[in-house]
C-alpha cells in the first residue's frame, strides 16, 4: 500500500521538466526562449496551459501566437467571473487579466494610503503576498522591486483601457512615486477608453486633469461619482480635451452622478457644458458618434434655465441618444425649459425624468413636445417617468399625446405617480399602440382601475412585460420578511400586505390578469405582486395559462393574501418555462433570484 501510495505521488519526467522551464523563465532566462517554441505541440501546450501570468508575459513578449485561452483561464482563475464594459471587442484576455490586476493593485494601495499611519510614497507599497502568488512571483527571481505598486503599473499599466480613479489617488503628495513618476505617467500608455473618477473634491484635479489631457484622444466615456464640483473643475475637465491638432474630444458617455456643486451658479454650469458638448464629435456630421449624457448631479435645479443654446451645442446634441437627468429635483419651470433642449436631440433614443417633481403644469410644458416626436417619427423610444408628482390629468394628457404616435414606444414607466383608477382608459387606448414594456407600479389603480383596464382589452396587444405591482408606504421587501421571521402570524402578514398596497385590486386584478395572458399574445412576464388578490383568484389564472404556457416565463403574485399550501407545488410543476416554475406564489421562495 505504501509503495502504490509513493509511486502515485512520484512526478513524471514531464512534469518536472516542465516546472523547471516554468522557474526558467520566472528568472528571465531568454536564452531558453528558442529551445522552448521549439518544443513538439504535446510538450508545448501542457507547458503553456501551467504557466503563471508572470511566465505567459514573458513567453508572449517572443512570439505573435494566440494564447487567448490560456489567459482566459488564468483569469477565471482568479476573479471566478468577468463584466464587459464594452470597450473592448472581440475581449482579449491578456490585455482584460493585467488591466485587472492593476486596478486591484491600486485599490489596495489606495486602502493602505488612507490609513492614518501611511506616511510613504504611493509607488512603495507592496503588492499583497496573495497576489504575489497568483502572479506566479518567486523569492528567489531576484527582484524585489517588482513588487512594488510602481513596478507593477510600469509593466502591466499599458493593458489598462478602463478604470477607476479613487480620490486619495488624486492626492498630489501620495501620487508621488519614488522615483518621481506621477500616477498619470505610470499610465501614460494605456489608451484609456472608460475613466471612473470617485469622491475628488473640487481642488484635487490637478492628477486628473493631467491623466484626461494624456488619453484625451482615446476616452469614449467619463463618469464622475460623488464628486465636489467647482468652476475651475469644470474648466479643467474641458480643457483637458483641448489637444493640438484636434477641436473635439471621442466622449460619447458622460456622467455626473451623487455630485454636488461647490460655489457654482447655474448660469456657469450652463456655459461649462455647452462649452464641453460643443466640442465633441457631434459637430461634424460625417463622423457623429452616439453621446450619453447621464444625471448631472442632484440639487442642479435651475440651470437648464442658464443653459446657452448657441449653435455649437445644438449641432452637439444631434447625435445624443440617452439622456438621464433622474432625481435632479428639477421643478415645473426647468420641465419648460428642458423642451428647447429636447427639441435638439433629433437622435434621442432613451429619456429618464425620474424622480424630478415637475407635476402636471410641467409634464404639460413638455406635452408638446412629445406631440411634435409623435408626428415626426422620432426614434425616442423609452420614456421613464417615475416618481414626477403626476396626478391622473397629467398622466391622461401624456398618454393622450403618445397614443397620436406614428412610432410606438418601446417602454413607458410611470410608476410612484398618483394617478388612481381615472387613467385607466386613456392607458387602455395607449397599450393599443403596440407598447412593449409598461410600468404601472404604484399608480393607485384600484379595483374599478382595473375593472376598466380589463374593459380595454382587446386582440393582439404587443405587450411584452408589464408591472402592475404594489405601491409602498413601507418597504414591503424588507417588512414582510420582518414580519415573517419575528412574528410568524397570518394576521400580521395580511396587515403588512393591505400597509403595503396600492394597486390593491383584488378579485379585480385577477380577472384582469387572465383576460390580458389570453389576448396578448407576445407577453412574457407580468408582476402582480401586492394586489390583494384572494386565494380564490389562482384557478382562474390557471387556466388563463394554460393558453400561454409555451410563452409565459414569470407571473409575480408573492405579497397576496393567501398562504403557500403544499397542494401548490403541484401548480408549480404544471406551468413551467424551460424547466422553471412561471408562477411566483406567496410565502415560496423564487429559486432563481436572478429573473
Amino acid at each position: 500500500m505504501h509503495k502504490e501510495m509513493r509511486k502515485e505521488n512520484v512526478p513524471s519526467l514531464v512534469s518536472l521538466c516542465i516546472n523547471a522551464v516554468k522557474r526558467e523563465l520566472l528568472r528571465g532566462s531568454d536564452d531558453l526562449f528558442p529551445d522552448v517554441f521549439e518544443l513538439p505541440t504535446e510538450l508545448f501546450n501542457p507547458l503553456v496551459e501551467c504557466l503563471p501570468p508572470l511566465a505567459l508575459q514573458k513567453l508572449q513578449s517572443k512570439t505573435n501566437a494566440n494564447f487567448n485561452e490560456a489567459w482566459n483561464t488564468l483569469f477565471n482563475f482568479r476573479w471566478h467571473d468577468f463584466e464587459e464594459c464594452g470597450c473592448v471587442q472581440p475581449v482579449d484576455w491578456q490585455q482584460i487579466y493585467w488591466e485587472t490586476h492593476v486596478q486591484d493593485c491600486l485599490d489596495e494601495a489606495a486602502k493602505i494610503a488612507c490609513l492614518p499611519s501611511f506616511s510613504g510614497c504611493l509607488g512603495d507599497i507592496l503588492i499583497l503576498e496573495s497576489v504575489q502568488l497568483y502572479i506566479g512571483y518567486m523569492d528567489d527571481m531576484g527582484n524585489s522591486d517588482c513588487l512594488k505598486l510602481s513596478y507593477q503599473c510600469q509593466q502591466f499599466g499599458c493593458y489598462v483601457r478602463c478604470f477607476t480613479l479613487q480620490n486619495v489617488l488624486c492626492v498630489l503628495e501620495s501620487c508621488i512615486l519614488a522615483d518621481g513618476i506621477l500616477l498619470q505617467q505610470l499610465l501614460r500608455n494605456s489608451n484609456l477608453q472608460r475613466l471612473v473618477v470617485q469622491k475628488i473634491s473640487h481642488f484635487q484635479f490637478d492628477v486628473l486633469r493631467k491623466l484626461l489631457y494624456q488619453n484625451c484622444r482615446t476616452l469614449k466615456s467619463l463618469q464622475f461619482e460623488g464628486c465636489e464640483i467647482s468652476s475651475s473643475f469644470m474648466d479643467a475637465i474641458c480643457g483637458s480635451f483641448c489637444m493640438s491638432g484636434a477641436e473635439t474630444h471621442q466622449i460619447q458617455h458622460f456622467s455626473i452622478s451623487f455630485s454636488n456643486f461647490y460655489e457654482m451658479d447655474p448660469v456657469y454650469l450652463g456655459d461649462s457644458l455647452a462649452s464641453f458638448l460643443s466640442s465633441g464629435r457631434g459637430v461634424s456630421p460625417q463622423n457623429a458618434t452616439p453621446l450619453r449624457l447621464h444625471a448631472l448631479a442632484s440639487m442642479i435645479a435651475g440651470w437648464l434655465s442658464n443653459f446657452n443654446w448657441r449653435s455649437g451645442v445644438a449641432k452637439s446634441l444631434q447625435s445624443l441618444r440617452i439622456l438621464n437627468l433622474g432625481g435632479n429635483n428639477l421643478q415645473k419651470e426647468d420641465a419648460g425649459q428642458l423642451k428647447y433642449a429636447l427639441v435638439q436631440m433629433p437622435s434621442l433614443e432613451i429619456l429618464d425624468l425620474s424622480g424630478n417633481p415637475i407635476g402636471d403644469e410641467g409634464i404639460r410644458s413638455l406635452i408638446p413636445y412629445f406631440a411634435e416626436v409623435s408626428k415626426s417619427g422620432s426614434p425616442l423610444t423609452d420614456l421613464k417617468l417615475e416618481n414626477c408628482k403626476l396626478s391622473s390629468d397629467g398622466v391622461t394628457q401624456l398618454l393622450d399625446a403618445l397614443s397620436t404616435s406614428a412610432r410606438p414606444m418601446n417602454y413607458l414607466s410611470l410608476a410612484d405617480n398618483n394617478a388612481r383608477s381615472q387613467v385607466a382608459e386613456a392607458l387602455g387606448k395607449f397599450w393599443a399602440t403596440s407598447i412593449k414594456v409598461l410600468n404601472l407600479e404604484c399608480m393607485g389603480l384600484g379595483k374599478s382601475g382595473f375593472q376598466k383596464l380589463e374593459d380595454t382589452i382587446t386582440d393582439n396587444l404587443n405587450l411584452v412585460e408589464l408591472n402592475i405591482r404594489f405601491g409602498s408606504m413601507l418597504d414591503a421587501s424588507v417588512s414582510l420578511p420582518f414580519c415573517n421571521y419575528f412574528l410568524n402570524d397570518k394576521a400580521v402578514r395580511m396587515f403588512m400586505s393591505l400597509l403595503c398596497s396600492k394597486n390593491n385590486g383584488g378579485i379585480k386584478t385577477a380577472k384582469f390578469l387572465s383576460k390580458l395572458i389570453v389576448h396578448a399574445p407576445r407577453l412574457v412576464a407580468v408582476n402582480a405582486s401586492f394586489n390583494l388578490v384572494p386565494k380564490e383568484s389562482l384557478p382562474l389564472i390557471c387556466s388563463a395559462l394554460k393558453t400561454a404556457q409555451d410563452r409565459l416565463e414569470k407571473v409575480y403574485l408573492d405579497g397576496n393574501l393567501w398562504m403557500y399550501k403544499p397542494s401548490h407545488d403541484a401548480i408549480l410543476v404544471e406551468f413551467q418555462h424551460n424547466g422553471k416554475p412561471i408562477l411566483v406564489l406567496p410565502d415560496k421562495p423564487d429559486d432563481d433570484d436572478n429573473d
